[in-house]
């Protein structure tokens, strides 16, 4: 037998954290996990496709425990918080969430976590795969200001898809109804505190539930598991295809350290015109000044669906039969019947109609840029 004959696993060791809702996971079939922020992250328990379609048709539970928390608190923690991304703060009121991006010195990417401000000077980020806690209480030290930060006992579950509304209305009455779209609330669950958020790794209808007490991790998922039989629920991991038909990037994959927000299309989440200083303001001011010189596109790739990407390393693009850029992400959508993807080139392959070729395992391909989001790209379907 050959090496290549040996079907890859994870180990399950102690020095990667299991989330409060791990072993439900595992009592309700997840057949595959990955590591995310130090964690175990449940990724598949059936075919992608068909997960797909529930989420699509139905409703779905995800266990995104590894979205871990940094609470920042304390009487500077406005300011402190403002100062980490380079979206204006101001512009967030109490109860409502906000997309933001982490930004270093030079303008380069750090995390794209989701923040709630719960109070005056109570901030969450949940974040992507990086370690902000760190950078946080790095900055912390030398900020000189009156913060604490730490992270909180905090473990959110995703209820997203089609009949998410009638689930949550079935767990927490008509008042989850009145949450807008990146709005949250605090409140309970059968004495389990909780905070509800109209946010999701989807765009399709969803909400996050940020369970507060760890220890009753798998009574919040069989609380929801039940609440939604009658909706035809599944348990599902991440739907790579739907967040790529949203234009949702993957922080890690389509977005790193050596990126900018201007680079991957983020700039409407930078305010350069606000009074507070931010970290980054200065590189990313040089940076719209100069114009940037590569963009992350959206393309679609001609030919037979491709291997799944989490398989495969970046892959070539090449103009004329030069290599100009890699392509960073792709799926095939079910429902456009297309193979779509992102990919980093150059400013001048990167205008709509460009025509590239992408080296796979398999053979070269043709590749278009397109425009993206693919589908839905006033966010109807999340809004509603």
């Amino acid at each position: 037998m050959s090496t290549n004959d040996i079907i890859p696993r994870i180990g399950f060791q102690s020095r990667i954290r299991r989330s409060p809702y791990f072993n439900a996971t595992r009592r309700y079939g997840c057949k595959v996990y990955s590591t995310y922020n130090h964690m175990y992250l449940p990724m598949s328990y059936d075919d992608p496709v068909n997960e797909y379609w529930k989420l699509l048709n139905d409703v779905t539970l995800w266990d995104v425990g590894v979205e871990r928390i940094v609470e920042i608190t304390g009487p500077d923690a406005f300011a402190f918080t403002n100062l980490l991304t380079p979206r204006d703060l101001t512009k967030c009121a109490v109860g409502q969430c906000k997309y933001v991006v982490i930004t270093a010195a030079d303008g380069g990417i750090i995390n794209d976590p989701v923040l709630s401000r719960l109070g005056e000077n109570h901030f969450w980020l949940a974040l992507a795969d990086s370690d902000v806690l760190l950078w946080a209480k790095g900055l912390a030290v030398y900020a000189g200001m009156d913060v604490q930060i730490q992270e909180p006992d905090v473990s959110p579950v995703q209820v997203q898809g089609a009949k998410s509304k009638q689930v949550m209305q079935a767990l927490f009455g008509d008042k989850v109804l009145e949450l807008a779209y990146y709005d949250c609330m605090e409140t309970d669950l059968n004495g389990m505190p909780v905070v509800i958020a109209r946010t999701g790794w989807t765009a399709e209808v969803g909400f996050e539930i940020y369970l507060r007490d760890g220890k009753r991790g798998e009574e919040l998922w069989q609380t929801v598991m039940e609440a939604g039989k009658p909706y035809n629920i599944s348990p599902i991991g991440p739907c790579q295809i739907r967040r790529m038909e949203a234009g949702i990037l993957n922080y890690g994959v389509d977005m790193t350290l050596a990126d900018n927000p201007y680079e991957v299309g983020l700039d409407w989440l930078i305010d350069l015109d606000q009074d507070a200083d931010f970290i980054g303001k200065e590189a990313l001011k040089k940076i719209k000044q100069q114009g940037i010189k590569r963009k992350l596109v959206g393309v679609e790739i001609s030919g037979d669906p491709l291997p799944a990407p989490n398989e495969q390393p970046y892959w070539s693009v090449s103009y004329n039969g030069t290599v100009v850029g890699k392509l960073r992400s792709f799926t095939y959508s079910p429902r456009l019947e297309k193979t779509i993807g992102y990919a980093m080139v150059p400013i001048e392959h990167a205008e709509l109609g460009s025509e590239l070729t992408v080296e796979t395992v398999i053979s070269e391909a043709k590749m278009m840029v397109v425009e993206k989001p693919f589908l839905d790209p006033s966010k109807d379907i999340p809004k509603s």
